[in-house]
């Protein structure tokens, strides 16, 4: 999200789904992640909400840069990725 610019509010949820009542009621959902966007629209699973975000907005001109930051401050983010990259 920082990559395409957007402001967000990230919540912790309990790791539990069974525990996610307080989810289920303000998303309708106990899957993570789920993003509730500014017009109260529910987008769940990565694969759906990087559709969604890509779809609506375009990347920041400093994007590889915050990439290539990440990676050498997080040393697992490549392996994290799954693509050795």
């Amino acid at each position: 999200m920082t990559e395409l610019g957007i402001d967000f509010t990230a919540r912790q949820v309990p790791a539990e789904p069974d525990d996610r009542t307080a989810m289920r009621e303000a998303a309708g959902t106990d899957e993570i992640p789920v993003l509730v966007t500014d017009d109260g629209e529910i987008v769940s699973g990565e694969e759906a909400i990087l559709d969604h975000l890509n779809d609506r907005h375009d990347e920041r001109a400093d994007a590889p840069r915050h990439r290539a930051k990440a990676r050498a401050e997080v040393p697992t983010f490549a392996e994290l990725r799954g693509d050795g990259s």
